[in-house]
C-alpha cells in the first residue's frame, strides 16, 4: 500500500534521514522505532508533505505523492495523528469528529460503537477530554476521513496502562478490516505485540528490520540504539 523508496530529509546543513526505505501492506502494521531525534517524527511528517523532502519516494497504492500538498495526501488516503494528538479544544468531540468526516465506511454511529467513551463525552469540548479520551478522538476523527492507511505518533504516550491495551485492542481490529497502520512508538512491547515487521531507526537511517519478535534476541541493536 504505502512504499518509501530512499527517502532524504535535510534541516538546514543537517541530513535528517538518509535514504530511508519502507513499505506497509494493506492491512498490515509496521513499527518505526528509535530513540529520540533519530528522526522517526520526521519520517512521517515527510510522508505527509510537512516537511520538504530532498531525495527518494513515497507512493501510496503505487501513486506518487511527492509533488502533492499535504491535504492532497490526506485526501489520497492517509490519515495523520500526530504526536500532539492535533484535536480542537474549542470544539465538541461530535464537532472534532465531524469537521473532518469524509466518504463512507466510517460514520459517527459507527465511531460511536467503537468509542463508547466518546458516546457518553459527544457534547464535551475537546479541551475538557482526558488524556486517554483525546487520543480516542484523534484517533476516531482520523478514521472519519476513510483513509486507507493510518499513521500514528507516539500514541501511548503519557497514558495509563489500561488505556494503552484499550488501544492496542483497537488497533489490532483495525487491522482486521484491511486498515494499514504505520506507527512510531517509544513503548517496545506495544510496539512490537502489535507490528508485523519493525524498523529501528538511527541517525536517519534504517538499521536493523524484520519481525519484532526477534528484536529482543539483538542486544547490540537495542542497547545501542534503543536504549534497552
Amino acid at each position: 500500500m504505502l512504499a518509501i523508496e530512499d527517502l532524504h530529509v535535510w534541516y538546514g546543513s543537517s541530513h535528517v534521514i538518509q535514504g530511508l526505505s519502507l513499505t506497509v501492506p494493506a492491512g498490515g502494521a509496521v513499527a518505526l522505532l528509535g530513540r529520540n531525534g533519530a528522526g522517526k517524527t520526521t519520517t512521517l511528517r515527510a510522508i505527509m508533505g510537512l516537511v520538504a523532502r530532498r531525495g527518494g519516494r513515497v507512493r501510496l497504492d503505487g501513486r506518487g505523492l511527492e509533488s502533492l500538498p499535504p491535504h492532497r495526501i490526506a485526501r489520497a488516503g492517509i490519515a495523520y495523528v500526530p504526536e500532539s494528538r492535533g484535536i480542537f479544544p474549542s470544539l465538541s468531540v461530535l464537532e472534532n469528529l465531524t469537521v473532518a468526516a469524509r466518504g463512507t465506511g466510517w460514520s459517527l454511529e459507527r465511531v460511536f460503537e467503537t468509542f463508547p467513551s466518546l458516546t457518553e463525552r459527544r457534547d464535551h469540548g475537546g479541551g475538557a477530554l482526558s488524556g486517554g479520551e483525546q487520543q480516542m478522538l484523534a484517533i476516531a476523527r482520523a478514521l472519519m476521513t476513510n483513509a486507507r492507511l493510518l499513521i500514528l505518533d507516539e500514541p501511548t504516550e503519557g497514558l495509563a496502562p489500561l488505556v494503552v491495551g484499550e488501544i492496542e485492542t483497537l488497533l489490532a481490529g483495525l487491522k482486521e478490516t484491511g486498515l494499514g497502520i504505520l506507527l512510531v512508538e517509544q513503548n517496545l512491547a506495544f510496539a512490537t505485540a502489535l507490528a508485523d515487521t519493525v524498523h529501528v531507526l538511527g541517525k536517519g537511517r534504517i538499521r536493523w528490520r524484520g519481525d519484532g519478535t526477534e528484536l529482543a534476541g539483538v542486544p547490540e541493536i537495542t542497547r545501542d540504539w534503543l536504549g534497552v
